[in-house]
């Protein structure tokens, strides 16, 4: 066996142990939205004492409508929703204290409670009521109390899954929690991250009525077709590793052609198709590009896994051929997981089921690759995803229902003409930064972004390590929610409703 096919053996290997997390589709990768990554790992020892311990949070279930924009007998149908609520800080209903409300996204909200940190970190100083909601179709949210697998083979049930929806469920869950409370005048910030964050932002623009402002992290809200080019993403993602390393950036460019050639020996895909079902070295490479972007997206400040692939790929022995730098970069990004054991066969993840709904349905962000990254060029791969969309649904992506529903086309002119009280934060090792507002609209539509950011690192928790351009770029944020609020209580006072 030559040294470039033992090379590949292994990769495939660790390729095969750790296909449970890492998806790839078909043939293609499409990147997840969520908010914490599931191998995020932080040291306990950093966290800033807040107070706040699982006590202060109780679940609640509110009978939700199952359809809001129709009058069929079923529309009326209900199911149980969850939310959380602590109220240990919060200022009460006579004190017209602030609700901050966080919005659930595409998995159950349980981490939120913990890991979406802006929330319980700012409690105290706004004395808020702290109000977590999760997204239908997710947790224990699903309608019928069915499984999600259930709920999306019935053509019926899942027709209701969609973000306008959603959207319904949470204005309708906040002004039924301002009229329980009695707290009329108790104005609402919501907040949330990546696809959440996008609804945050929609929510205010949509029920302007029901949140005063809108903390949306990470929010590619104009990463759709038509409003910009397809290849920022893994444009974004060949950015961090260029900055990271150019030796890196450039070994990495080289192994696509490499795999390829070893793939096509006459004993190379043949001989390790016996190992694995492997039917050509594409599914090999959309596994690499999976582990390269997730590491970008992630890329915070404290892992840093760009500069740890990186520096495992550049510390190889110079005698080693390309795709064993290449596995000692993937070895190295696993290095806190258990890959190396191929785990038994599990349920499809709920994040996976579900997000696949919403991607053949209305977020259909596919992504190409020109000839300036390290990636291999290649078209979105549109076709062959409708394809399985038909096959699993029999249904075709709206494309461009997103921005016909919410807007995005010519953002700047119109959100300048009637939004107000967003914020639009990122950070710009995120390579869905490219598909978020990176410029203030307005003087209450703003964009907070930092160079070193990444994914929704602002709504994370606060720690005692957290660098100097993070912790400004909180105070940023927690500056403009108080002029936020600090107006909407002049104001009350100027009606004559206090």
């Amino acid at each position: 066996m030559s040294s470039s096919l033992y090379s590949i053996l292994i990769i495939l290997m660790l390729f095969s142990a750790c296909a449970a997390t890492k998806k790839n589709l078909d043939g293609y990768y499409i990147p997840k939205l969520s908010v914490f990554h599931r191998t995020f790992i932080q040291d306990p020892t950093w966290a800033v004492q807040t107070s706040i311990s699982s006590k202060d949070f109780r679940t609640f279930f509110y009978n939700q409508t199952l359809d809001h924009f129709n009058y069929r007998p079923e529309s009326y149908t209900t199911f149980k929703q969850r939310y959380i609520i602590n109220s240990k800080y919060w200022g009460g209903a006579n004190a017209s204290a602030p609700i901050f409300a966080f919005l659930g996204d595409e998995e159950p909200i349980d981490s939120a409670t913990t890991g979406a940190g802006f929330m319980t970190d700012n409690a105290a100083e706004f004395k808020a009521l702290l109000v977590y909601i999760e997204h239908r179709f997710y947790g224990e949210s699903i309608p019928y109390g069915w499984t999600l697998d259930k709920a999306l083979k019935d053509a019926n049930t899942r027709g209701y899954f969609s973000s306008a929806q959603a959207l319904a469920d949470y204005a309708e869950i906040l002004l039924y929690l301002k009229q329980k409370l009695n707290a009329k005048h108790s104005p609402i910030i919501v907040s949330g991250g990546s696809y959440g964050g996008m609804l945050a932002a929609w929510l205010r623009l949509k029920y302007p009525h029901v949140a005063l402002g809108a903390l949306a992290s990470s929010a590619p809200i104009l990463a759709f077709p038509d409003i910009m080019p397809r290849d920022t993403f893994y444009s974004g993602v060949a950015k961090d590793f260029l900055e990271a390393s150019f030796s890196c950036h450039q070994t990495i460019r080289r192994s696509w052609e490499e795999i390829d050639r070893v793939a096509s020996e006459p004993h190379g895909l043949a001989k390790l198709s016996k190992t694995l079902p492997l039917e050509s070295s594409s599914q090999l490479k959309e596994y690499l590009k999976s582990v390269y972007a997730v590491s970008a997206q992630y890329n915070d400040p404290f892992r840093r896994p760009v500069e740890v692939i990186c520096n495992a790929i550049n510390g190889a022995s110079p005698r080693n051929d390309t795709l064993r730098k290449i596995f000692a970069g993937l070895a190295a990004s696993d290095r806190n997981s258990t890959c190396y054991i191929n785990p038994p066969p599990t349920p499809p993840y709920q994040i996976d089921l579900g997000w696949h709904w919403q991607t053949c349905t209305e977020i259909a962000a596919l992504w190409s690759i020109t000839n300036n990254t390290m990636f291999q060029p290649a078209p979105s791969g549109l076709d062959k995803f409708v394809t399985r969309c038909k096959r699993d649904f029999s249904i075709a992506p709206r494309q461009h229902w997103v921005s016909t529903y919410y807007g995005g086309q010519d953002i700047k002119l119109v959100l300048h003409r009637f939004a107000s009280n967003i914020i639009f934060s990122n950070g710009l090792q995120d390579p869905f930064s490219y598909g978020g507002i990176l410029k203030s609209i307005s003087n209450s539509v703003v964009a907070v972004y930092t160079a070193k950011g990444s994914h929704c690192l602002d709504i994370l928790p606060a720690t005692k390590k957290d660098p100097k351009w993070l912790v400004k770029q909180r105070k940023t944020e927690v500056e403009i929610i108080r002029k936020w609020i600090a107006t909407y209580h002049a104001d009350l006072r100027a009606f004559g409703k206090y």
